[in-house]
C-alpha cells in the first residue's frame, strides 16, 4: 500500500461511509439550565458587540458556531465552507422575512436569531460544539486563494480616488445596476420584490425582479461594518461594493481550490501543489476573469455555490440528514442567485438521491420535510423573473463573436482534456471520479442546450449560452483534479528505484505546471489556447491603466460633487455622443439612487443624435435638468428649446465642459434595447477630478 494513503492525507469520505454512515455518538441531553444559558449568550454577545462598536466581529462567529454544530468534513476549512453553503442558504432564504419584519438587516436582531437557531439545533442533535483540528491540507486552498486575490485587487490598490474606481467599474455596465440595487437593498432592509410599492421609486424597473441574493447577502453583511441609514450613501457606498466584489471573487477561487482538492482523495503533497497551480492558472486563463471586468458579480456567487453543491454530490458526505440539508440550502441559495444554474443544480441534486436512495429511505421524514420546504423557496425567484420580469426573453440577446469562440474553446479543450482523464479515473474502485464524470457532463448539457435552442430559433448561440459555459467551465477546471492523479507518486527510499521514483514525480509535476502556465497565458509569454485575443482577460484587468481616469468617470465624479439631486427632477447628463451621455448617466444615477426616476430617459432609447436628446425631453414628464459635458451637447440643448420655447419652463441644463478624455471599452448590457458594444474611439485622457 502507497505511503500517501496511510500517512500524508486524512482519509476521504469511502464509498463504505457513504452507504452505510457511521452511527452518531450518543449524548446525554443538555442540562435545560446550559440551553438556556446558551440562549442568553446567543443575545447578550450581539448586544455587548454592538455596544463596543465591534459588529464587524459577529459574522465570524456565527460562522463558527454553525460550524461547530455540523459534522461533515475532515478538516476545519471543510467545516468552515459547509458551514459558509448552510448559511447562505438560510441568509437568501431568511431575506423573505427582513422585508417585513420591524428590524430589518439590524446587526443585534439577525444575530440573536441565528444564534438562537444554532443553540436549539445543538440541543434537538444532542451535539456538543465541536471543530476539527486545522489539517495540512488546507494551506493549499487558502495560501492559492490568498495569491489570487492579491493579484486581481492590483486595480483597486492602484485606484487613489472616487475618479479611478469609476474607472474600473465603468469597464463593466451591470456594475452601475448592482450598484444601485446593492445600495436599495440594505435600505430596503431585505429583497426589493417583497414590498414593491415601497421600492418601485427608488430602483430601476428592471431590476425589481432580479435575483437578489448576492445584494441581500453583501447588504447585509456590510449593515455588519456600518449602519446602513435611509438615503443613498453616494460615494461611499462604491468602496463597500468594490471591497464586496473581491471578497465575492475570493470566496469563488477557493470554492475551486476546495473542491478540486475535495474530489481529489487523499494524494500527495507534490500533487497538492500542482493540482493548486493548475487549477489556478485556469482561472487565470479562461473567461472567468471577465466576471470581475463586465461586474457579473451575481454570476460569480452563483457559479460558487453551484460548485459547492457538486462537489457534495461528487465526493457526498458520511451523514445523509446533514448531506440533504446542505443541497437544500444551497438549491435555495442558487434559485435567489443566479437561477440559470438551478436546472443543472437540481438534476444533480436528483443523481445523488438516485444513486442514495437507500439512504434517502432511510431519512424518508427529513428528506421529505426539506424537500417540500425547498421545492417553493428555490423557485421563488424563477417564477418571479419568469412570470413577471419576463425574463426569458434574455435567451435570444447576442453575446459577441470573441466571447462566443472562447466559450467554445473552453467546451472543446477543457472538454476534451479532462473528459479522457476521467475516462481513466473511473476504473478507480473511489466513485468520486464517475461522479464528476456526471457533474461535468450535467454542466455541459446546459450550453449545448441554450445553443440548440438559439440554433431552433434562428439566432447565434448568444449571451446566455456564454454565461453557461461559464458553469461547465468551472466544473471542468474542478475536474483537472483527474489530470493530476494520473502523475507518477514520488515514493521516498533509500533505494535506486525509490531515488529514480520520486525524481520523476518531481520533474513531471515541474513540468504539468510550466505547461499550464504557459499554455493559459498567464506569464504573457505565449496567449492562452482558451481566449480569444493575445492578451488575457486577466491581464487587461489588473494591467488596466489607471494614471488618469476616463471621461465617464470625470464627469460622473464631478459631477456628483457639484450638482447635488433635485428632488422631483429628472437629470440626465448629455455629451459628445449618445453612450458617453448613456453610461454617464448610469453613472450619476447609481451614486444618486435615482434610477428609478430617470428610468425614461436613458432606457430604449435610440443611440443617435439629436435624436436621442428629443427622445428624453419628450418620455420624461416634469422637470429635466441636463448636465451637458460637451459643448455640442449643450447647443443641442439650446436648439431644442428655440424650437419649441414651451420647453422652457421644465427643461434646464448646467455646463461641465472637460478637455476630451480617454473613453475605456465597456461591456454590452445584457437586456433588450442596449447600446452598440463598439465604444466610441479613445481620444486625449482627462485631467484629475478635483
Amino acid at each position: 500500500m502507497s505511503s500517501e494513503l496511510t500517512v500524508v492525507d486524512p482519509p476521504a469520505t469511502t464509498a463504505a461511509e457513504d452507504a452505510h454512515p457511521p452511527a452518531p455518538t450518543r449524548r446525554p441531553w443538555p442540562r435545560a439550565l446550559v440551553v438556556l444559558a446558551a440562549l442568553v449568550a446567543a443575545w447578550g454577545v450581539p448586544l455587548a458587540a454592538h455596544a463596543l462598536h465591534r459588529d464587524w466581529l459577529l459574522p465570524p462567529l456565527v460562522l463558527l458556531a454553525a460550524a461547530s454544530v455540523l459534522r461533515g468534513g475532515r478538516t476545519l476549512l471543510d467545516r468552515l465552507v459547509l458551514a459558509l453553503a448552510l448559511l447562505l442558504g438560510a441568509a437568501t432564504a431568511g431575506g423573505l422575512l427582513f422585508a417585513v419584519w420591524p428590524w430589518g438587516m439590524r446587526p443585534v436582531p439577525l444575530t440573536g436569531l441565528a444564534l438562537t437557531v444554532v443553540v436549539l439545533a445543538a440541543a434537538a442533535l444532542r451535539r456538543r460544539p465541536r471543530l476539527p483540528r486545522p489539517g495540512w491540507v488546507d494551506l493549499f486552498p487558502v495560501a492559492g486563494t490568498a495569491a489570487m486575490l492579491g493579484y486581481l485587487s492590483a486595480p483597486w490598490q492602484r485606484a487613489a480616488d472616487l475618479a479611478d474606481q469609476l474607472t474600473i467599474i465603468a469597464r463593466g455596465e451591470d456594475n452601475w445596476r448592482h450598484l444601485a440595487l446593492f445600495d436599495v437593498v440594505g435600505r430596503l432592509g431585505g429583497y426589493a420584490f417583497v414590498d414593491p410599492a415601497a421600492a418601485k421609486d427608488q430602483i430601476l424597473s428592471q431590476m425589481l425582479y432580479y435575483p437578489q441574493g448576492w445584494h441581500l447577502v453583501t447588504a447585509m453583511l456590510d449593515g455588519f461594518l456600518t449602519p446602513v441609514g435611509t438615503a443613498p450613501r453616494g460615494p461611499a457606498a462604491v468602496d463597500h461594493y468594490v471591497g464586496w466584489i473581491m471578497a465575492g471573487f475570493g470566496l469563488f477561487v477557493l470554492t475551486l481550490l476546495w473542491a478540486a482538492h475535495r474530489i481529489s482523495g487523499p494524494i500527495h503533497p507534490l500533487h497538492r501543489t500542482v493540482l493548486t497551480v493548475v487549477v489556478g492558472a485556469l482561472i487565470l486563463g479562461t473567461q472567468l476573469p471577465r466576471l470581475l471586468v463586465s461586474g457579473y458579480a451575481t454570476e460569480v456567487l452563483g457559479l460558487a455555490l453551484t460548485v459547492l453543491l457538486a462537489a457534495l454530490v461528487g465526493r457526498p458526505l458520511a451523514g445523509t440528514r446533514e448531506q440533504v440539508v446542505l443541497l437544500a440550502a444551497l438549491l435555495v441559495a442558487i434559485g435567489f442567485t443566479y437561477y440559470l444554474f438551478l436546472p443543472p443544480a437540481a438534476v444533480l441534486v436528483l443523481c445523488w438521491v438516485l444513486g442514495h436512495w437507500r439512504e434517502a429511505l432511510r431519512r424518508w421524514a427529513t428528506v421529505g420535510v426539506v424537500g417540500l420546504a425547498t421545492a417553493p423557496l428555490a423557485l421563488v425567484a424563477p417564477l418571479l423573473g419568469v412570470l413577471r420580469a419576463k425574463q426569458t426573453e434574455a435567451l435570444d440577446v447576442n453575446g459577441g463573436i470573441e466571447a462566443r469562440t472562447e466559450a467554445w474553446r473552453a467546451l472543446i479543450w477543457l472538454g476534451g482534456i479532462v473528459g479522457v482523464a476521467l475516462l481513466v479515473q473511473v476504473r478507480r474502485a473511489d466513485p468520486t471520479w464517475r461522479r464528476w464524470l456526471l457533474v461535468s457532463a450535467v454542466g455541459v448539457a446546459l450550453p449545448l442546450g441554450i445553443a440548440q435552442y438559439n440554433t431552433t430559433s434562428g439566432v447565434e448561440p448568444g449571451y446566455y449560452f456564454i454565461k453557461s459555459t461559464h458553469l461547465a467551465t468551472v466544473l471542468l477546471v474542478v475536474g483537472a483534479a483527474a489530470v493530476v492523479r494520473l502523475l507518477p507518486v514520488p515514493r521516498p527510499a533509500w533505494s535506486l528505484r525509490g531515488v529514480g521514483s520520486t525524481v520523476a514525480g518531481v520533474l513531471t509535476g515541474v513540468v504539468v505546471m510550466v505547461v499550464a502556465v504557459a499554455l493559459c497565458g498567464v506569464t504573457g509569454w505565449h496567449p492562452s489556447l482558451l481566449i480569444a485575443n493575445e492578451k488575457t482577460w486577466t491581464q487587461r484587468w489588473v494591467h488596466q491603466d489607471l494614471h488618469l481616469p476616463s471621461k465617464e468617470a470625470w464627469v460622473c465624479a464631478t459631477a456628483q460633487q457639484r450638482y447635488p439631486d433635485l428632488p422631483d427632477t429628472t437629470t440626465i447628463v448629455v455629451d459628445r455622443g449618445p453612450y458617453r451621455g448613456y453610461v454617464e448617466t448610469l453613472c450619476f444615477d447609481a451614486l444618486h439612487g435615482t434610477t428609478a426616476r430617470t428610468e425614461a430617459g436613458v432606457y430604449n432609447l435610440d443611440f443617435l443624435e439629436p435624436d436621442r436628446t428629443d427622445q428624453i425631453v419628450r418620455r420624461v414628464s416634469g422637470p429635466i435638468r441636463f448636465i451637458a459635458a460637451d459643448p455640442r451637447a449643450e447647443r443641442r440643448i439650446q436648439r431644442l428649446i428655440r424650437k419649441d420655447p414651451s420647453l422652457r419652463h421644465r427643461v434646464s441644463w448646467v455646463p461641465l465642459t472637460v478637455p476630451e478624455c480617454d473613453v475605456l471599452p465597456a461591456e454590452p448590457p445584457p437586456v433588450p434595447g442596449a447600446p452598440p458594444a463598439t465604444p466610441p474611439p479613445a481620444v486625449p485622457a482627462c485631467p484629475p477630478a478635483p
